[in-house]
């Protein structure tokens, strides 16, 4: 049994992004796995009794959900309503196309979720994403201090980040 364990331990990242839900996790690693490429629902973990007891939960009732978007692994937890997502912490997706934003800002920001500034939604469950695409930060970035400027002020007015509208912006 150790020995399984301790090849399991060489197989897990060392570090993984851990979200908190009230008791949408299933829910939420379903609707996540269902919009990106590469993706699964892994083990789903439950509330024994001694853990329910506990904690408040249902006996039964789903505790962890491992998933995996896009080759990148995720665990989700029914913790309870005491802690709530934030903007403090996001996901950041970068996008090829302007084909790709369009798929996930619609994917994301449906069934309840809201659309913010500069490329920032949030999810119907709360959990804050950047749909960007890739070259961004290299605009932004740009040696050419006007250049990067244009770029910012371009991109500040948008919602959905519109790619040719930065790529006219940059060359002014």
């Amino acid at each position: 049994m150790r020995e399984a364990a301790v090849k399991l331990s060489y197989m897990m990242k060392k570090i993984n992004p851990f979200l908190w839900f009230d008791s949408e996790a299933e829910q939420a690693a379903k609707f996540y796995v269902g919009i990106f490429k590469n993706s699964k629902i892994g083990k789903v973990a439950r509330y024994g009794e001694e853990a329910a007891q506990k904690t408040g939960r249902p006996s039964g009732s789903v505790m962890t959900v491992e998933f995996t978007l896009d080759r990148v692994d995720f665990i989700a937890l029914n913790g309870g309503p005491q802690f709530k997502f934030t903007e403090a912490i996001s996901f950041s997706i970068n996008c090829e196309t302007q084909d790709e934003i369009d798929y996930f800002w619609e994917k994301l920001s449906a069934d309840g979720g809201s659309t913010g500034r500069c490329g920032w939604l949030k999810d119907k469950f709360g959990l804050s994403w950047q749909v960007n695409p890739v070259f961004l930060g290299d605009m932004l970035a740009d040696p050419d201090g006007g250049k990067a400027n244009r770029v910012m002020k371009a991109m500040v007015e948008m919602d959905k980040i519109d790619i040719a509208a930065l790529e006219k912006a940059a060359k002014g």
